[in-house]
Parts: C-alpha cells; sequence; structure tokens
C-alpha cells in the first residue's frame, strides 16, 4: 500500500481490474458448480458480446487518454493531467464504467445470478470507495478545475 494508506480505505489497496477479476472468478465457479439449484435469468449471447465489447472499447479509450497524457492509471497515485475531453465528456469514470459494462456483459451472456452480482459488488466498491476517494484526490490536486468539471459531467453517464 502506499504512503497514504492511512487516510484511504483498505480496498484501496488492490487495483479495480484485479478485483473484478476475482468476483469474476468466484461468481462464475459458484455458478458453474451450482448449475441447476441457482436461479439463472434469460440468456443473450449476442446481447451480451455487444455489451462486453462496448465496455471493453469505451475501458480501452480512456486508458489509451491517460497514456496519451502521461497521467498515472492507478487510482492511489496522483494524477499530473485532468483528462476532460473525448470520453471523459460523457462519464467521470469511463474505466470503471467499461469493466461493469463487461462484467454485465458476461452475466447477460450467461444469465448467472453470480455474475450478475459480481458486476453489482464491483460498481458498488468502486462507487462508494474508489470514485470518492479519486474525487478528493482530484479536487485537492486540481482546486476548482475539477469541481467545475464535476458538475458539467455525471459520475457515471
Amino acid at each position: 500500500m502506499s504512503n497514504h494508506s492511512a487516510a484511504c480505505p483498505r480496498i484501496l489497496a488492490y487495483k479495480p481490474p484485479r478485483i473484478a477479476m476475482t468476483l469474476l472468478l468466484v461468481a462464475t465457479t459458484l455458478h458453474l458448480l451450482m448449475r441447476g439449484f441457482l436461479l439463472t435469468l434469460p440468456a443473450s449471447i449476442p446481447g451480451g458480446v455487444a455489451l462486453a465489447a462496448i465496455g471493453f472499447l469505451v475501458m480501452i479509450r480512456a486508458w489509451w487518454l491517460f497514456k496519451l497524457e502521461s497521467t498515472a492509471i492507478c487510482p492511489t497515485a496522483t494524477s499530473t493531467s485532468l483528462i476532460t475531453r473525448d470520453i471523459y465528456r460523457l462519464t467521470r469514470n469511463p474505466m470503471y464504467l467499461g469493466i461493469v459494462m463487461m462484467m454485465a456483459g458476461l452475466a447477460l451472456a450467461t444469465g448467472g445470478v453470480m455474475i450478475y452480482a459480481a458486476a453489482i459488488i464491483f460498481f458498488a466498491l468502486i462507487d462508494h470507495s474508489f470514485c470518492p476517494y479519486e474525487e478528493r484526490q482530484l479536487a485537492r490536486t486540481f482546486p476548482g478545475l475539477y469541481e467545475d468539471y464535476a458538475k458539467r459531467v455525471r459520475r457515471w453517464l
């Protein structure tokens, strides 16, 4: 954990993609082991693949913008640039949104209730831990600019 660990919840020690992968691994394992015992919802492979693909493109576009600006991607690192253009005009958290969309796409493709639960849990962790922490950091790093941006663009959509 970084040197500012006392100021942030323990969950921030973990990278969001790893959290998502862990949740999906557990959910998929339960889905497969409990097949026939757990409720499943109607599945749509084309819809799930489309949702996951769009989520991947959203996440990669946001990641690419971070790379172009040479700013930190890690949620607990200090940002050197406030990106407000491109996909960041639609959502303040396109990387997280993309991950949620990919997880929801897998859930839709399989109909697995546990996989839907994993997507919801990931969303809740990000929305209640990572986003508030990052927003406080950005407000300190970019006083005035971040607040103006946050007034114009929603956290999610």
